[in-house]
């Protein structure tokens, strides 16, 4: 899917060099590769993780790469990342929405998985209501990486390559967005 693109007009290839960089994102992140995500980075990146933890530096980042991301190629779920939308501020300055979806290592959706797992009767139309919302709710809180999210990057052009200069993940804990990951 391409993204919405808004703002100055860029050329093609500078929408094409931000979907990039987001699929290094996602690359970086599925395979615990923490060197490969510090590099996205500015010197000067703010980050704002999904838990609120403000990360200011390049070496702060670092530091929290290095320690989050080689386990993650051993948990049973990761993300993808969708570059939704695109804000060109200036030719060198953009603002980029991200759609993070949780997936099993095979590629599943999660709230496919969790509805194959779930009793037929529970499906039917004639289930309780809030029962849904409270399985997802559980399973969320028994898995916090199971959550989607919504990335905001800034990013600055510099030196011919896109970088992130800030950002900020934020965790939606919501029934119909998970469902719809």
């Amino acid at each position: 899917m391409k993204p919405h693109v808004a703002g100055a007009a860029p050329p093609p290839q500078e929408v094409d060099a931000i979907v990039t960089l987001v699929a290094e994102v996602e690359h970086a992140q599925q395979n615990g590769l923490p060197d490969a995500f510090t590099e996205l980075f500015r010197q000067d990146a703010f980050w704002t993780i999904s838990y609120g933890d403000p990360l200011t530096g390049l070496e702060e980042i670092s530091a929290f790469a290095h320690r989050a991301l080689p386990g993650t190629t051993r948990q049973p779920l990761t993300v993808t990342y969708e570059t939704e939308s695109i804000v060109f501020i200036r030719p060198d300055l953009a603002v980029v929405k991200i759609r993070q979806r949780p997936i099993t290592r095979d590629g599943r959706r999660l709230h496919e998985v969790l509805r194959a797992h779930e009793h037929p009767a529970r499906r039917s139309r004639c289930a309780r209501p809030g029962a849904a919302e409270r399985r997802w709710a559980s399973a969320v809180a028994a898995n916090p990486e199971a959550a989607p999210g919504t990335p905001l990057y800034v990013l600055a052009k510099d030196d011919g390559r896109w970088r992130i200069a800030v950002a900020q993940n934020t965790t939606v804990i919501d029934h119909g967005a998970l469902a719809a990951s």
